[in-house]
Parts: structure tokens; C-alpha cells; sequence
């Protein structure tokens, strides 16, 4: 009896762990780095079919071959996990500012022990990373690599202005050339539209990582930590969320335009849903500057993700209008449904 009992209470255990490791994950995040890997993923089938001769003087073919389906399916997987199980050693590490900005956090709280879930998270990246290795493509590791290390050096980046979203947005862009490079083999693993898709990730999840510091900024500022709104203040910061709003389709354009960044023809599909993410990216700088802080800036932050991963989906379709199209509907949809599962402003 007492050994059913032990039993009973060390299963019920694991559960609460298991259920507050997967809160900490905040699985609408994971659109972020599942979409920005599914261009890298979506590209390389573009390289290697028949499809990728149209439209592009850019696209350089050697030994490239379709991913088979459930390849596929495991990195991306593994690319939408990799926020959460990142996010993690994340929020270990910024433990300080979240006893203000999140007290309620699992980690935070005592709902969660940080050191076996910081050890769970190892465990996972340690899996990835022989998945990799022994069963994708080795060369995919760098990214890999890269990326964990960034993760950690964020945390201390933020404290030091715009280096917090540059890294940020390199951190996220690993994720695209991860799901590039482990798709399947290759001998050219860079070329002018390649480098740019990847800086043009890194811009917009610095642009999204900036909009989530308005609610962190009173902890940001307790702790230290001399994010761009902690060093110009609330005021200054309104105007600075409107003008950056504009700053993705800018670059785009301009790349496009004036140095032939992206050498391939724009398709229908992809100028309506730039369209569409112009005013997602344009009406999240309107909210933050309407609600810089209170309640509702953290509800804002809804429609600053669905701006991020539905520009990432939209560079999709500018090889994979289809899949660029469906990846934007889904994004939208799901985002908004996993972010109302964590209606908490304080975890």
C-alpha cells in the first residue's frame, strides 16, 4: 500500500514537472523558429527540384535531392521545439528580471524545479544533436551549435541596447539555415539570395524581440538591463515602435530594388501577403504606441508574433507560393490560439 502510495505520488509529480516544462516552453513562440527553419527546409526542395530553374538566375544546383517526407518531418519538428526547449536556459538565466516583469513563471514561482528542467533541456539538445549527426547532415550542427550559444549570450546582450535584438535575430536566422543545411546534401552552401533571406529573418525577429521589451520594462530596467526602451524611455520608445514598424518591407524593397538581393521574379502570392504583413508589422507599432504599458501591452504582443512568423511564411512564397500561403493562414490562426492558452501576464 504505502509503495502504491509513493508510486502514485511520484507520477503525479512527474506530471505537475512535465505540465510546468511545457507552460515555460510558451508554444506560440514556437512559430518563430518552426516557420524561419521551414524557408530553409522549403528552399532546399526548391534547389533541388525542377521547379527551382524558373524564375531565378540565382540558384546554384549541385547535388541536391528532394528531402525524403519523413526528414522532413524531423527537423521540423525539432526546429518547432527548439524555442521551447531553448527558452528554458532562457528563463534560468533571467531568472533576476522575472521576479518582477514574471513572478508567476514556473521557474520563477516553485512550480518548477529550474536545475532538473535546465537538465531536461540538455537532454533534448543533446537528442537533436545526434538526430543530426547520425541521421540528417552533419554540416547541420554549426547552426545548431550557434544558435544554443547565442541563446545564452542574449541574455546578457539585452542588457546593452540594439546587440540584445542583433543577437536575437542571428539566433533565429540559425534556425533557417539549420533547416537548409540539414535538408540534404550539398557543395555550394551560400549565394547572394541565401545570405539575404537569412538577414532578412534576423530583421524581423530583432524588430519582434524589440516590441516585447515594452512589457519587461520595468523589470528590465530593475535588473540592469539597458534594452532599448529602458535607455531612451516609454515616450521616446512610441515613436521609435512606429517608424521601426516600416523598417522589414524597406530593407526588402530596397535590397530588392536597388543591389538585386533576392534574384527572383515576385509572384502574385507573395506581393498580397507582403501586403497583408505591411499592416500586421504597421498596426503593432500603432498598439505599442497606444498601450506602451498596462495590461494591455502584453496582449499586443499577439499581433507583433503573428507579424514575425506571417513574414517569415511570406518569404516562403516567394519560391513556394502554395506552401507560403497555408504556413501565413496557419501562423495567423494558431499563434493567436496557443497565446490565448497563456492569458497570465505574469507567467
Amino acid at each position: 500500500m504505502v509503495k502504491q502510495v509513493a508510486e502514485s505520488l511520484s507520477k503525479n509529480a512527474t506530471f505537475i514537472f512535465l505540465r510546468a516544462y511545457i507552460k515555460s516552453m510558451r508554444l506560440y513562440y514556437s512559430f518563430i523558429t518552426g516557420i524561419a527553419g521551414w524557408i530553409g527546409v522549403s528552399y532546399y526542395q526548391f534547389v533541388a527540384t525542377a521547379e527551382g530553374a524558373r524564375g531565378t538566375s540565382d540558384l546554384v544546383r549541385s547535388i541536391e535531392v528532394p528531402t525524403p517526407a519523413e526528414k522532413k518531418l524531423v527537423i521540423l519538428v525539432m526546429l518547432f521545439l527548439a524555442w521551447g526547449v531553448n527558452q528554458i536556459i532562457n528563463d534560468y538565466l533571467g531568472r533576476k528580471e522575472d521576479m518582477i516583469n514574471a513572478p508567476d513563471r514556473p521557474m520563477v514561482s516553485g512550480e518548477m524545479h529550474p536545475l532538473k528542467a535546465v537538465l531536461l533541456s540538455f537532454f533534448l539538445m543533446t537528442a537533436m544533436t545526434f538526430i543530426t549527426w547520425f541521421y540528417l547532415e552533419p554540416v547541420a550542427l554549426i547552426p545548431l551549435a550557434i544558435g544554443a550559444l547565442l541563446n545564452v549570450v542574449y541574455e546578457y546582450a539585452k542588457g546593452y541596447g540594439i546587440l540584445g535584438n542583433i543577437v536575437f535575430g542571428l539566433m533565429i536566422a540559425m534556425c533557417g539555415l539549420f533547416g537548409f543545411l540539414a535538408s540534404g546534401p550539398m557543395e555550394v552552401y551560400f549565394t547572394k539570395s541565401r545570405i539575404s533571406a537569412l538577414v532578412l529573418i534576423a530583421i524581423l525577429n530583432g524588430l519582434m524581440t524589440y516590441y516585447t521589451y515594452f512589457k519587461d520594462y520595468i523589470g528590465d530596467k530593475a535588473a540592469g538591463k539597458n534594452t532599448i526602451v529602458v535607455k531612451y524611455g516609454i515616450e521616446r520608445n512610441k515613436i521609435i515602435a512606429i517608424i521601426l514598424a516600416f523598417l522589414p518591407s524597406v530593407l526588402f524593397i530596397a535590397s530588392y530594388v536597388g543591389f538585386q538581393s533576392f534574384e527572383i521574379e515576385l509572384n502574385n502570392t507573395f506581393i498580397i501577403l507582403g501586403v497583408l504583413t505591411i499592416f500586421l508589422q504597421v498596426w503593432t507599432g500603432v498598439l505599442f504606441f497606444k498601450n506602451p504599458e498596462g495590461e494591455m501591452t502584453y496582449y499586443s504582443l499577439v499581433t507583433n508574433f503573428r507579424a514575425c512568423t506571417c513574414g517569415q511564411a511570406t518569404i516562403i512564397a516567394l519560391f513556394d507560393p502554395e506552401l507560403g500561403m497555408i504556413l501565413f493562414l496557419c501562423s495567423y490562426v494558431f499563434v493567436g490560439f496557443l497565446f490565448n492558452m497563456h492569458t497570465n501576464i505574469k507567467a
